[in-house]
């Protein structure tokens, strides 16, 4: 039991990091781009698609019908924070994700979205 209390102080311990990620097909290579304020929370959206309720509905049916052992979950870029009064973490993480999606044309054939 006192492992437990040790693991979870450990996670509690990690600093949240706002960041984008990507789930890739590795079979047919489609992507999906998103955006996170906590990158913990990519265990969520695992999760979500390992039990079916991912808002997905493209990606969620591939990722019944391929597999979770055909999917990869990887973090893309980490938000660097800026110490300025007028710094809009949500704002710079959607300029950070839109700028993902340009590069990467996650559209029709190619992706999720």
């Amino acid at each position: 039991m006192e492992r437990k209390k040790e693991l979870k102080q450990l996670y509690k311990e990690i600093p949240i990091e706002a960041g984008v990620y990507q789930i890739k097909n590795c079979k047919n290579e489609k992507i999906l781009i998103g955006s996170t304020k906590n990158l913990k929370t990519l265990n969520g959206v695992r999760f979500s698609l390992e039990n079916g309720v991912h808002t997905n509905r493209k990606l969620q049916e591939e990722w019944k019908s391929f597999g979770k052992e055909a999917f990869a979950i990887e973090v893309l870029e980490l938000l660097k924070k800026k110490e300025n009064i007028y710094y809009n973490e949500k704002e710079e993480l959607e300029k950070l994700e839109e700028k993902w999606l340009d590069q990467l044309q996650p559209y029709g054939e190619r992706g999720y979205h």
